[in-house]
């Protein structure tokens, strides 16, 4: 079940690689985000101390939290294997590249984030970009009239 999409990244970065991380959440951010209250609009994964943290992502507070309810924009630690943060830090590192959240969703019952490895698009991609979707909206649209 999809919690949260981030529809500007297709259109900004050109996807190299996607992988499947953990999250380490506390109680009530999870009941927050099954409540679909999460933003991953302007969240990015940094990497610190061979460890993952996705930041700038906004989960809004428990409405029926209490005193010990979480900080809404703190960073949050992705659970993935060794091999692959050093694969992903050796690529940011070395080729520039960017590491960003495509989409938060649930699997078995446990909050995964969608992780692509990304390298940003120039204005001519972009053009090119919407050139084919608008391309490709005529032809659904052309193929739906003649049948």
């Amino acid at each position: 079940m999809e919690l949260a999409n981030n529809k500007k990244a297709r259109f900004n970065y050109e996807i190299i690689e996607k992988y499947e991380a953990g999250i380490e959440l506390q109680g009530t951010e999870v009941k927050s985000c099954r409540k679909k209250s999460i933003s991953i609009g302007e969240a990015f994964i940094a990497f610190e101390g061979g460890e993952a943290w996705m930041r700038e992502c906004h989960i809004s507070t428990y409405e029926q939290g209490n005193r010990n309810n979480h900080e809404p924009k703190r960073k949050r630690r992705l659970l993935l294997h060794k091999r692959e943060i050093k694969k992903l830090m050796r690529e940011v590192d070395h080729k520039g590249l960017s590491v960003i959240p495509l989409g938060v969703h649930l699997k078995r019952g446990k909050i995964k984030v969608s992780i692509a490895l990304c390298r940003g698009k120039n204005t001519v991609d972009k053009r090119q970009t919407m050139k084919n979707r608008d391309n490709d909206r005529t032809l659904q649209r052309f193929k739906n009239k003649t049948l």
